[in-house]
């Protein structure tokens, strides 16, 4: 995709996610997960929050050729999962009562999906209860959201825009702690050993205008302009886009492609 070439909005929100998301970001983060925790061939494998399932995916392709599960609990997600890859057996259900025996799986991933979690203390048990002992789980989450220059520069033009309370949802995205809280959190769990690297990705969108333009359509955060005309919509993405882009050093506007560091809290932890 060329830096001048616009992301085309017409599909539905999972589509829009698997189509731009998993490339620009997703599929960079599972890369750097899977290379850290390195599931061997024949181990049975849990990835929590699988969204479109590019965890999964990306270790099948691997030659992984144990047992692969994906569990969330957006269906219209697990849509887009279940039509990209046969070979993963897809669940509907919460990581907060995941819906396996105990001591069931020999690896345990969970890609930028605890920053959701309504109870990350349970969440992290139940990921515990489901290992074999002696095994490990790898899981990631995005820092403070400062340390992702986007995103900050975003968010502050949305609350210059649309009001303090409009950035809610992308602030939410981030965790404000930091790495050693998280690392409490997995002994607290009942992890044995366990590691927190704080990582940093190049990300490249084709412009902060199409960044911009797929937070406020292809989201939950469409719904802060549903109210609006179409025009009017259009209007408001090009404001926030030309204001946000004002906040960032030029460097990351380079040949007209957003090109930022994006940070995460990266999590190795074991069971003896």
């Amino acid at each position: 995709m060329s830096g001048h070439e616009h992301w085309q909005m017409d599909a539905s929100a999972p589509e829009l996610y698997e189509r731009y998301l998993v490339p620009a970001i997703t599929s960079v983060w599972a890369n750097d997960l899977l290379d850290r925790v390195g599931p061997r061939h024949g181990e049975s494998v849990l990835d929590i929050a699988c969204g479109t399932g590019i965890v999964a995916r990306l270790a099948a392709q691997r030659g992984h050729a144990g047992r692969l599960v994906g569990i969330d609990l957006n269906t219209a997600m697990l849509a887009v999962a279940r039509a990209k890859s046969a070979t993963v057996e897809w669940v509907e259900g919460s990581a907060l009562d995941l819906p396996f025996n105990a001591n069931s799986f020999d690896v345990v991933l969970c890609q930028l999906g605890l920053q959701f979690f309504p109870d990350r203390p349970l969440a992290l048990k139940e990921m515990v209860r489901v290992l074999k002992p002696g095994c490990r789980a790898g899981l990631s989450v995005y820092s403070a959201i400062e340390r992702t220059p986007a995103a900050h520069a975003f968010v502050q033009a949305l609350d210059k825009y649309l009001g303090a309370e409009s950035s809610r949802t992308k602030r939410s995205e981030h965790l404000s702690c930091d790495a050693h809280e998280v690392g409490a959190w997995a002994k607290q769990a009942g992890f044995d050993v366990v590691d927190v690297a704080i990582v940093a990705k190049q990300i490249t969108f084709p412009s902060m205008l199409d960044y911009v333009r797929f937070q406020l359509t292809a989201t939950p955060m469409a719904a802060l302009l549903k109210e609006r005309d179409a025009a009017e919509r259009e209007r408001m993405i090009l404001s926030i886009a030309d204001d946000a882009a004002s906040r960032l050093d030029p460097s990351m506007l380079a040949g007209g492609k957003l090109t930022f560091p994006q940070e995460s809290f990266v999590v190795t932890a074991s069971l003896r």
